[in-house]
């Protein structure tokens, strides 16, 4: 009777399916992992450390996914033993406390934004600006050491957090209390689950609160000649799209407002309708062997994005002026908007590249984008950004992380980091037609090179290449990484956990 409980009790968190590539949010043919063994669901904690504990014992290696962004193939090791812990059915949230307006949560491996901030927002509190992307876990967002974008407010996601429960490579857990001077803590706080599988998070809290979103149109001169700081730091949250083509930017600004204002505004920037999806899809396939098409259809995207891309949360009716109102997750991220799908659902898929620069040298990293665009404009070849949304730029406050972005700590190539961080991320279109490639497709690199090259620059950890890891590494800095390796020696011995960055990065 017991090994029937047993294989039954084993059978609960098995997904069953082949041996290949494993996907993310972009789905067949954009593989995070291009060959595991086996994708494994659990549903409780105890089962995730279970399935550790035989991988460990094997020598099989492991990586977590929650609802993954993973823009390329950098998530597992190459080996193709590999098995996924997929987290998302392990997602209890409990433990709420809340007095004079801040308190604690305590949230499960698989918990994504959308489902804490419901939660949240039942009780009368809120996540603040700790927020990422609507379809993403907590755990996995503090993993990657994600973000949002504040020069007057901790936004990396793992900024919220008060204690980690990690699974770590023997198959244990392991409680680690909030110390800002601990190796372990500035290493939990962006582990690259290179640590172990975050099983629970504690986090910070607030009382409800709802806040604005505005945007203003600015000329190209205004921002590249502009004090950029004294732009973004009086908002709790904002960042520019750039318009490399009719050379603009939007500057969106966001604030607080009393919470009895008026207002429901719900976003989300990948919502799309069929119509929408297909007219897209057409235009920037149009682009991938012509110039001039792809100047065509930023303009048009310029246009529409000029305008809010809100609805009201009550009756989804498109919010048509500027400010909008509404409660802070709701703004800040959103959702799907009802009867839309995410863009990728329509083949609206890209590469990318996100590199922070310290904000006291951004100027200069986007006066050298724009001597590569007029470059390329000189050659016969112009480019420019072929993505729903322009160039996406936002900003991050210092906060200390053996491997974070937006940390003061230096390496070789010195820079002051002490006002902030600025993320400058380049998505572009990736055709569906033909050989896939992008027009004028090696400029992409040469732009990547001469960044890392030219600037201090540090790689996000989730939306670049296998090559912009390697390019980048000059960058980070010796010490931290020592540091990290050390610690990812104590939590995982045998390196059950393994991915492509922690190898290149030599952490593993």
């Amino acid at each position: 009777m017991l090994s029937l409980v047993v294989i039954l009790s084993a059978l609960s968190f098995l997904q069953l399916g082949a041996a290949g590539p494993y996907n993310t949010f972009d789905g067949d043919g954009f593989p995070a992992c291009n060959n595991v063994a086996q994708v494994y669901r659990p549903s409780t904690i105890s089962e995730i450390q279970a399935i550790v504990k035989d991988a460990s014992r094997k020598g099989t290696p492991v990586r977590a996914s929650g609802n993954g962004h993973m823009w390329y193939d950098t998530m597992c090791s190459d080996d193709p033993n590999t098995i996924i812990i997929k987290t998302d059915a392990v997602n209890r949230i409990s433990d709420l406390v809340l007095k004079d307006g801040v308190g604690s949560v305590v949230v499960e491996a698989g918990v994504t934004f959308p489902q804490v901030a419901e939660w949240l927002h039942e009780r009368g509190a809120s996540l603040g600006y700790t927020l990422v992307n609507w379809n993403i876990t907590i755990a996995g967002a503090m993993a990657m050491g994600a973000h949002r974008s504040s020069l007057r407010e901790h936004s990396q996601a793992s900024s919220a957090a008060l204690a980690f429960d990690i699974i770590n490579g023997n198959g244990d857990l392991v409680h680690i209390d909030k110390d800002e001077t601990s190796d372990t803590w500035l290493s939990a706080t962006t582990s690259l689950g290179l640590l172990g599988v975050i099983a629970r998070v504690k986090m910070e809290v607030l009382a409800d609160f709802k806040v604005y979103a505005n945007q203003i149109t600015l000329n190209e001169a205004e921002v590249l000649n502009g004090d950029i700081y004294a732009q973004i730091s009086p908002y709790v949250t904002a960042n520019y799209w750039w318009w490399p083509g009719p050379k603009k930017f939007h500057l969106r600004t966001y604030g607080v407002v009393p919470i009895t204002k008026s207002g429901n505004a719900f976003q989300n920037t990948f919502s799309v309708t069929e119509l929408e999806g297909k007219l897209a899809l057409g235009l920037l396939n149009g682009g991938q062997n012509a110039s001039l098409p792809n100047f065509i259809t930023e303009g048009i995207f310029y246009a529409l994005w000029r305008t809010p891309n809100f609805h009201d949360k009550k009756t989804n009716l498109p919010l048509l002026s500027w400010p909008v109102h509404g409660y802070a997750y709701d703004v800040l991220i959103g959702g799907l908007y009802p009867d839309q799908k995410p863009e990728w659902e329509y083949n609206l898929r890209g590469k990318t590249l996100e590199l922070a620069v310290p904000v006291t040298q951004a100027n200069a990293l986007l006066k050298r984008v724009r001597q590569l665009f007029d470059q390329a404009a000189k050659d016969g070849k112009p480019v420019t950004s072929t993505y729903r949304s322009g160039i996406n730029i936002k900003f991050g406050k210092p906060y200390d992380s053996f491997l974070g972005q937006t940390t003061e700590r230096v390496g070789n190539r010195t820079a002051d980091w002490s006002k902030g961080a600025m993320m400058f991320d380049f998505p572009s279109f990736l055709p569906t037609t033909g050989d896939h490639h992008r027009y004028n497709e090696e400029w992409y690199g040469m732009l990547a090179k001469t960044l890392i090259d030219e600037f201090p620059v540090r790689p996000h950890w989730t939306k670049n290449t296998r090559d912009v890891f390697r390019q980048s590494l000059k960058n980070l800095d010796p010490d931290s990484l020592q540091r990290f390796a050390k610690v990812r020696e104590q939590f995982d011995p045998k390196k059950t956990f393994r991915s492509v960055v922690g190898e290149i990065l030599g952490v593993v």
